[in-house]
């Protein structure tokens, strides 16, 4: 089967679903959505790129490569209200003919909460939890640089006595040349269902495809990161209250959004100074979170992220810092071992 063909089979696989996703707020299990690594969140937090990042294939499974056997990454956010989100991620080479899998766990802890009757009488106490495993694979198509990949997903999440369950399916198609000075990539993520509902009606996943690419200056150590983000659906402006406007009579006028304020919230973009040396630097920028976030007449910096990397023989340490309000922010710890022998002489 050619790579054309299987492209288009994916694509229509996908088309029905894609017509009527939505956007964050209206499905199930959003948490798979939040990245879990320094490095791609202080590039913007969708970056698909990365072929030497083992977390990058809980994103994007096509950038599974031999060269991340026995990479091992351990992930954790401070993320904002107490929650806190983490990962690991671990590559391994079956052999040279079956290839690299990758496993992924990843969860998301909200802690706490109080739990109050419907008169909103405090009664106690609860705990919410989120959790997914995940396994990839990736093939490349022999004698191109084109490859594609798929991670298949369980997924619970708990809320006090409730829980449901599901699965999914993530396919990404990549190309990638080691001569060449970019890459790109389309990815369709989080195809599936809720196995057990919470309670009666099952919910959507929240579907997303994205198209990245990436760029490598020729003169100049620097690379930049393009993502093209949540292309299943054009509309996806939320007014934001706080540019909405109230006469004296009370009627509240909401945020009028325009073709090119919707257009651009679909755009990530990142820029890595010295990518493939010891020390290198990050930032990023989320169109789509600065619009929503920002509020009226004060400067919040929502949709900045920033960071660093630290490369210690086989020790990588990441560091990344998101802003999300004028009041929180979000820090990001990322911890990769290359547990790989056979380049201790490399």
């Amino acid at each position: 089967m050619s790579l054309i063909r299987i492209i288009s089979f994916i694509l229509i696989l996908f088309s029905y679903q894609s017509l009527v996703s939505q956007v964050g707020g209206e499905n199930v299990f959003n948490f798979l959505n939040l990245s879990t690594s320094s490095r791609q969140i202080a590039l913007g937090g969708e970056v698909l790129t990365l072929r030497d990042d083992v977390n990058q294939s809980i994103w994007n499974p096509s950038t599974i490569n031999i060269n991340l056997h026995k990479q091992l990454a351990v992930n954790y956010t401070n993320f904002i209200a107490g929650i806190s989100i983490g990962s690991v991620s671990y590559a391994y080479e079956i052999d040279r003919r079956v290839g690299v899998l990758q496993a992924n766990i990843q969860y998301l802890n909200y802690g706490t909460l109080i739990e109050s009757d419907e008169n909103g009488l405090e009664i106690g106490t609860f705990n919410a939890s989120d959790f997914a495993l995940s396994v990839g694979y990736a093939y490349n198509f022999p004698k191109t640089n084109f490859y594609i990949g798929s991670n298949l997903r369980f997924i619970t999440s708990s809320i006090s006595n409730f829980t449901s369950t599901g699965f999914s399916l993530d396919f990404g198609v990549s190309y990638f040349s080691e001569f060449k000075p970019y890459s790109f990539t389309l990815v369709v993520r989080n195809l599936g269902t809720q196995i057990q509902p919470f309670e009666f009606e099952k919910e959507e996943i929240p579907l997303k495809i994205s198209l990245g690419i990436d760029y490598k200056l020729e003169h100049v150590p620097l690379k930049w990161y393009l993502t093209l983000d949540n292309l299943q659906q054009w509309d996806i402006s939320e007014p934001n209250p706080s540019k909405s406007e109230t006469d004296f009579e009370g009627n509240i006028t909401e945020e009028d959004i325009s073709f090119f304020t919707n257009a651009i919230k679909h755009f990530v973009i990142g820029a890595e100074l010295l990518p493939e040396k010891a020390i290198n630097l990050r930032l990023g920028y989320n169109f789509r979170r600065a619009s929503e976030l920002q509020l009226q007449n004060a400067r919040t910096f929502s949709g900045i992220s920033f960071g660093f990397g630290i490369r210690m023989n086989k020790l990588k340490f990441n560091y990344a810092f998101s802003k999300y309000h004028s009041a929180s922010n979000a820090s990001t710890f990322s911890l990769q071992i290359d547990l790989d022998k056979r380049r201790d002489n490399e």
